[in-house]
């Protein structure tokens, strides 16, 4: 493998890979909600089969455009996740942890590609050939290898959560997984009917979610991934319970108007709390436009009385409100805006969770 060749690619056919990134950036949410289900059900074949299939998508992707990077980055995946299929090794924190780096360097360099940006940065070399060790490892050395290549990319060795301090799982059974996975499904199904309201909503859910995870996995995995993808897909859905007129309305909002604007929390969250099992996710939509410093609404709570699901929701919907706001600016401009917007709204937002989300953003600005 001629990993020069590979790691400074020369755009042969541009508007194939526009389409490559355009697909990439459906893929990896979802990749990267598969991966957060996986990591808490490693037995469902169902969903092996898709994670497997998503990666196998993406190495399809970049071989049509050809687009040597991409083929590359995923093939090795691809062979740890038909290793897992088989029984041969585990899905691990660490190997779960890889899986989701490679898809956000293959992120960040295609993008980079396209910008003309340069991506030297994104330690390429390393993760190709730490990858192609990886997948020719034994199953005794998979963690080993999977901890030294994820340090060796980012600078930073796996913070892995202590398994031992984890509360007990109930042990429900297959059946219990399918009745999540179903509620999900719903949720998700839910929040597209939302999305449909308005062409600008397109893809909302998924970037929110994404952002979501992916702060809370950066600060530890705080929050119980399950409950806050279910928190996501509906913290918004009560509006479609208000008049149109009012939520969808272009330009300044009257004030009788912002006071039944707040009454959508509760309305999503009372769904969730008829719903047995979803009473975490319940708790973050009821909370998630309350503000540290007790300014927020509907019950005007103070920092130590929100939840941390809902602390996070709340930094990642203004964000993507930010970014609605500004998308005429440009994406790079508007992504600079909105950080600037979040981080100096310190009375908002809870501190402890600004910062894993700028680490979060700041992958996709740095170049």
């Amino acid at each position: 493998m001629d990993l020069h060749a590979i790691t400074s690619p020369v755009i042969q056919d541009r508007v194939a890979m526009e389409e490559f990134a355009d697909v990439l950036i459906d893929r990896a949410p979802e990749i990267e909600r598969d991966v957060a289900r996986l990591k808490k059900t490693p037995g469902d074949r169902e969903l092996t089969a898709e994670l497997f299939r998503a990666i196998h998508n993406i190495k399809g992707d970049a071989s049509l455009c050809k687009f040597e990077l991409g083929s590359a980055i995923a093939h090795p995946i691809e062979s740890m996740m038909s290793r897992f299929r088989d029984g041969e090794i585990p899905f691990s924190d660490l190997l779960s942890e890889l899986i989701l780096l490679a898809v956000d360097r293959l992120e960040l360099a295609t993008e980079a590609l396209l910008s003309g940006r340069t991506i030297e940065h994104l330690a390429l070399p390393e993760l190709l050939a730490g990858l192609q060790q990886l997948a020719d490892a034994s199953a005794g050395e998979v963690e080993q290898h999977c901890a030294k290549l994820i340090e060796s990319v980012t600078g930073f060795p796996p913070v892995i959560p202590d398994v031992s301090s984890r509360q007990p799982k109930v042990s429900a059974g297959r059946c219990n997984d399918v009745k999540v996975n179903a509620d999900l499904q719903f949720f998700r199904t839910l929040a597209q009917q939302y999305e449909s309201r308005s062409p600008l909503f397109k893809g909302r859910t998924m970037r929110i979610l994404r952002l979501a995870l992916e702060t809370n996995r950066t600060a530890g995995a705080r929050v119980d991934a399950r409950q806050l993808e279910a928190a996501v897909y509906l913290h918004d859905v009560g509006m479609m319970l208000l008049p149109e007129s009012i939520w969808l309305k272009v330009g300044k909002m009257r004030e009788q108007d912002k006071l039944t604007l707040r009454n959508h929390p509760g309305f999503a969250a009372g769904l969730l709390q008829r719903m047995p099992g979803w009473e975490a996710a319940a708790e973050m939509v009821a909370q998630h436009h309350e503000m540290p410093d007790g300014q927020g609404y509907p019950d005007a709570l103070t920092a130590n009385a929100i939840c941390d699901g809902a602390k996070i929701l709340a930094i990642v919907d203004a964000f993507e409100a930010v970014m609605l706001k500004h998308i005429h600016r440009g994406k790079n401009r508007s992504v600079l805006r909105a950080i600037a917007e979040i981080n100096a709204c310190d009375q908002q937002f809870a501190p402890e969770w600004i910062t894993p989300f700028n680490a979060v953003i700041r992958k996709t600005v740095e170049a």
